[in-house]
């Protein structure tokens, strides 16, 4: 908005021919009734953007409930109460760890270009730059970070050390990681005043690397340590699944994820009300909010269907679960370039990474690697195609408009080579950042027995031994705890497989 000013001496010979007490009196009071309506019209803007962030900080903090039900529906019914817990943790611990340091590590100006070293506690918030809501906004982003994580090592984790992981993630690992891409001060940051990567920066507008890559490199690391669930490949090394208890928890997590990602996407411009001056009234930054929604939405929609047609051939089933996972490999894709690409290449974005996601998972099983959730090559894979499709894909217009005119854009767009280098470089170092830190964070659990549940507690379920019973209570007149005093250890784990009654009264058995 153009800045509204008016100076007495402007008007005084307007009013009348010589400059007289009166006419200085009269333009004075015009002037500071001139005043008092720019002063209310810049409050008034502010009052917006301040309530449009908020909006969308309230939509990224419901993909928490998404991410619940997700991983909830993912697990077998034996581990319910764990992952949801470990859900609640990621929120809560994550909120006093971000908003001790992870938030001034991240974004504390004037700071070097590594690391923030102000607003320690919010001090000195709100300013002219950073008002609350901003906190809230990037407090939903960190989170969702951990959360990612929390899946790929559910059903064999020990609760303390969700603790520490989801404390040391949220409040160093993750804030470091979007310092360097999002702070102005950020060694790759696109919104740097100077000394620019590439003389471009690297774009990850809504964060395919910042908070996918970020969580799904730090859940590979945990995987990998952990080693896979009891049962998940038998003695030769062939994949056997293990089923999540319930797809319509799956379906219900993807859809709230959905609905949440129109505020991760679209929410990352942070204002609404900015003009682009490009002699259309009605195009402005409004515009670009709207055309983000499109982006998101179309990849993610073409990587379900993908994902629906490519399953089917390859095993010759329609799985809902899978359609679940593409669609969200789509969205984590696309949410680097929501903001710089075309519908139409919005749609380029969700079938290749589709086809990332069936890859990741068909090399997963060939090492022998269990992720409960699919998170490290949904939002690892994913998130890493995302940035690369960005340095292909962004357009010079949206470029110039979200970033600054005259700043590369993709190649295939004829923008050079310098943006996809940044977003190579970019993928460089958060899978080096995230492998030194949470790689030697969960290998120094290991070590020191803090992270791998014993073999009896992971056979039994921890809900039953760590969380005192289970999520689901069942009145079956064939529930075996209606007839005896014990624990309900045989319905989770039929003692005698040949036993018909036993097949009858497992219920939630099974898994």
């Amino acid at each position: 908005m153009a800045t509204l000013s008016c100076q007495p001496s402007d008007l005084i010979p307007l009013l009348g021919s010589s400059a007289t007490t009166n006419s200085t009196a009269v333009a004075e009071f015009l002037c500071s009734r001139f005043t008092t309506i720019a002063t209310t019209f810049s409050s008034t803007t502010y009052a917006i953007d301040n309530t449009y962030l908020l909006f969308s900080a309230y939509l990224v903090f419901a993909m928490q409930l998404g991410f619940a039900m997700l991983c909830a529906g993912s697990v077998r019914a034996k581990n319910t109460m764990n992952i949801m817990l470990t859900n609640v943790l990621d929120a809560a611990a994550g909120g006093l760890s971000y908003y001790l340091f992870g938030f001034a590590f991240a974004f504390g100006a004037p700071s070097n270009s590594f690391i923030g070293r102000h607003f320690f506690d919010l001090s000195s918030v709100p300013n002219p730059s950073t008002d609350y809501s901003f906190f809230l906004y990037q407090w939903a982003f960190a989170i969702a970070a951990a959360g990612i994580t929390s899946g790929s090592i559910a059903e064999r984790t020990r609760f303390v050390a969700y603790l520490i992981y989801s404390t040391i993630l949220t409040g160093f690992i993750y804030p470091i990681v979007s310092h360097w891409f999002w702070s102005a001060d950020g060694w790759a940051s696109p919104t740097r005043s100077n000394n620019l990567l590439f003389n471009s920066g690297a774009i990850d507008f809504a964060g395919s690397g910042v908070v996918h890559m970020v969580g799904g490199v730090a859940g590979l690391w945990g995987a990998l340590i952990e080693g896979p669930r009891i049962g998940r490949f038998d003695r030769s090394g062939r994949s056997v699944a293990l089923r999540g208890h319930s797809a319509s928890l799956v379906v219900l997590g993807s859809f709230l994820l959905w609905f949440g990602w129109y505020g991760f996407n679209p929410g990352s411009f942070l204002t609404i009300s900015k003009s682009y001056n490009d002699g259309r009234p009605y195009y402005g930054q409004w515009s670009a909010i709207g055309r983000t929604g499109v982006t998101t939405t179309l990849a993610g929609c073409t990587a379900a269907l993908t994902t629906l047609f490519a399953k089917r051939l390859l095993v010759g089933h329609w799985n809902v679960i899978d359609v679940c996972n593409g669609l969200l490999g789509g969205f984590a894709a696309i949410t680097s370039g929501c903001a710089v690409v075309e519908p139409w290449a919005a749609v380029i974005c969700g079938f290749v990474a589709s086809w990332v996601l069936i890859g990741f998972n068909k090399l997963a099983e060939r090492l022998s690697f269990d992720d409960p959730l699919e998170a490290a090559q949904l939002h690892g894979g994913c998130g890493a195609w995302g940035l690369i499709f960005t340095g292909l894909f962004a357009t010079k217009k949206y470029v110039g408009e979200v970033y600054q005119v005259g700043r590369p854009y993709g190649l295939l767009m004829g923008g050079g080579w310098r943006l996809l280098a940044a977003q190579v470089v970019e993928i460089v170092a958060i899978f080096g950042w995230v492998s030194l830190t949470m790689g030697g964070l969960f290998y120094g659990l290991m070590k020191g027995k803090l992270l791998r549940i014993s073999r009896e507690d992971e056979m039994a379920g921890m809900d039953l031994t760590r969380h005192g019973g289970f999520a689901y209570v069942y009145n079956d007149e064939e529930d075996i705890s209606e007839k005896s005093s014990g624990f309900m250890m045989r319905t989770i784990e039929p003692a005698d497989a040949s036993s018909p009654k036993d097949h009858t009264s497992s219920g939630i058995g099974a898994v």
